[in-house]
């Protein structure tokens, strides 16, 4: 099996001992993304603003591959507060033309950096 790390620095650098991403044959896993905005380096405050910016960071990893939201096969977006799942539906919906992936939503205790939402993902090429 080959396997390619992807690393851009359109996206953050990981904050741990793993990856922005792995290719593996046409698959590529991307690690969770925390919405931290890429100007300023923070994570905004509410969670519309940083699923926005999960989501840009996610967009910039599939990029780096020649990719975009149209080769997601799988995401999974994960949440400290269920009360906050209509508005990270609300920015999500808008990175799709209607065809979308398979998706999970899981409550946490926390995330890193106390950040409110994280979106990991897989995507397929061709």
């Amino acid at each position: 099996m080959e396997r390619k790390t992807v690393l851009t620095e359109q996206a953050p650098a990981p904050i741990g001992p793993y990856v922005q991403a792995v290719m593996t044959g046409e698959s590529l896993y991307i690690s969770g993304q925390l919405g931290i905005d890429m100007q300023t380096g923070e994570m905004p405050a509410g969670v519309a603003e940083q699923a926005e910016c999960s989501l840009k960071n996610l967009c910039a990893i599939l990029a780096a591959e020649g990719m975009s939201t149209a080769n997601l096969v799988k995401t999974t977006i994960f949440l400290t507060d269920m009360g906050n799942f209509a508005a990270v539906n609300e920015v999500y919906a808008k990175y799709f033309d209607g065809a979308f992936p398979a998706r999970s939503c899981v409550a946490v205790a926390a995330l890193p950096k106390g950040g409110l939402v994280e979106i990991e993902a897989v995507a397929v090429r061709g």
